[in-house]
């Protein structure tokens, strides 16, 4: 029997977003008791007095009893086996600051579609070096997830990934529910570097959307970006695309391009449409996790930038004040 986790082991979620609040939603299903950190006053309140979080997925309805509210991380952590991170990646540090109770007994799992802005680390890298986790101790969510749809129940495929298959599934009996149905895989790198490369290219196609290009170009954008994500998760693989499941990688790129819910989507058709980049960040009201993923770009891999025209694309429009029509512009001839 596995001593750090077993069905029995009681759940945390440390961040209040919208992520956060539906994935709370669904362990409430489950769960008899769920752990929450939430450190905003006023979201706190709402959750106490009215049973909802007034700043994200406003009208999804919790029974209160099956939550343990705290703004004390060390609370929430110290009473918990299995400890779900869903806040933006640039602010975990943040959310982790106060943190005294070790992780080394606990399952983490990785909600976060990001990477740690000041370190150029992918989060589950983040947390087995600083926390000393080993990889069997985390667990990454990855697929199309968008919170809006899962927070309202509507069937939703969701991919585990954790180098002990028996843990993911535990997780994943954790989130079961009539909507969600589960996938597991080994296989982390590959699945967390996909869910955070497939953002970068959700800018570029809000982009072209915003600039008023057509379905014609943007299929072809898309296309591209598929074979150029691949080729930066294994570029011994582009051309033997079978090795990798369409519903773990190509499901989770195709809903952040094309889904109104994407904030990277959105993001990049504000810049399209002639807004700064800066004026653009400013009105988003949620973090998009591919400004800063795509900051990481040159670091990655310097010898394949020449190979990368669309995140490159990315890199210079977000980062380099490139003027973003004329990067598209010169981005329309690399494009097969």
């Amino acid at each position: 029997m596995d001593t750090l986790i077993q069905n029995t082991s009681r759940c945390a979620v440390i961040g209040h977003g919208s992520w956060a609040t539906a994935l709370v939603k669904v362990l409430t299903m489950n769960e008899p008791s769920v752990g929450w950190f939430v450190h905003t006053p006023e979201v706190l309140e709402s959750l106490r007095t009215e049973g909802r979080n007034c700043r994200y997925l406003a009208d999804v309805e919790f029974d209160m009893s099956r939550i343990k509210l705290s703004d004390d991380v060390n609370e929430t952590v110290a009473n918990a086996d299995i400890i779900f991170l869903v806040t933006p990646a640039a602010y975990l540090k943040g959310y982790l600051s106060d943190l005294k109770v070790s992780l080394k007994d606990k399952m983490v799992v990785s909600s976060i579609k990001g990477i740690i802005p000041e370190e150029n680390q992918f989060v589950t890298d983040y947390l087995k070096q600083h926390y000393g986790l080993s990889g069997g101790q985390v667990c990454f969510i990855g697929g199309p997830t968008h919170a809006e749809e899962v927070g309202h129940g509507r069937l939703t495929y969701m991919t585990l990934a954790c180098s002990i298959p028996s843990r993911a599934r535990i997780v994943g009996e954790k989130l079961k529910t009539p909507f969600l149905r589960m996938n597991y895989v080994r296989n982390m790198r590959y699945l967390e570097r996909s869910a955070v490369l497939k953002n970068i290219y959700a800018v570029m196609v809000g982009m072209a959307v915003g600039m008023g290009y057509g379905d014609n170009f943007i299929s072809v954008l898309v296309s591209n970006c598929i074979k150029e994500m691949y080729f930066l998760l294994d570029p011994q693989s582009v051309n033997d695309l079978t090795k990798f499941d369409p519903s773990n990688f190509f499901g989770d790129l195709l809903v952040s391009c094309y889904s109104s819910h994407s904030r990277n989507r959105q993001l990049g058709m504000l810049i399209g449409r002639g807004n700064t980049v800066k004026t653009a960040l400013n009105e988003m009201t949620m973090v998009a996790e591919g400004y800063f993923a795509s900051a990481m770009l040159p670091f990655l891999s310097k010898e394949q930038q020449a190979q990368l025209p669309i995140a490159m694309t990315a890199y210079q429009v977000l980062h380099q004040d490139k003027q973003a029509r004329k990067a598209m512009k010169e981005l329309e001839s690399l494009l097969l």
